[in-house]
């Protein structure tokens, strides 16, 4: 009876290990895909990107809820930012650290460029993606319209041009 429960012990054991070192999708363990699945779902809570409701309707914010903002003078799909020097001052560049930008309920291409100091600056549809430095707190959309050239973003990457512009 012994020598039957020091094999099944090691018939668990040698289970157990096998199972454990592959780690891979298709395992049938619990624990494996829990964590798989907690940490996968991890980026999609902190999405680099997500929409909200604001007075011009719903746009594309940062996972803290700031406002983003497209440049008419960027070209879309060049590869490059038309807002250099005291352009950024005013109008920051929305960056990422990831390979690939997430996002939540945006329906836009989502892509980066890379900027003169070597960052990877988030693109929708083509285009660079701006903060506005006057906007404070989330919900702000102090930088729509501005000197007709600046505009929020819509959820699928148009630029939101039919609300009220900003005077600043």
């Amino acid at each position: 009876m012994n020598r039957k429960v020091g094999l099944g012990v090691a018939v668990v054991a040698l289970a157990a290990l096998l199972a454990g070192c592959g780690g891979s999708p298709g395992t049938t363990a619990t624990p494996a895909p829990t964590a798989t699945s907690a940490s996968a779902s991890s980026p999609a809570v902190a999405a680099d990107l997500k929409t909200a409701s604001s007075s011009a309707g719903q746009i594309v914010v940062d996972s803290k809820g700031m406002s983003l903002y497209f440049f008419t003078k960027d070209s879309k799909d060049s590869g490059t930012s038309a807002c250099t020097a005291a352009c950024l001052a005013a109008w920051p560049v929305f960056t990422t650290t990831a390979d690939t930008p997430t996002a939540d309920g945006v329906t836009g291409t989502l892509g980066t460029i890379a900027t003169p100091d070597g960052k990877k600056q988030v693109t929708l549809n083509g285009l660079p993606l701006y903060y506005f430095a006057q906007d404070k707190k989330p919900g702000d959309v102090l930088g729509q319209g501005v000197n007709d050239v600046w505009y929020l973003v819509s959820p699928s990457g148009e630029m939101v041009k039919g609300a009220a512009t900003s005077g600043y």
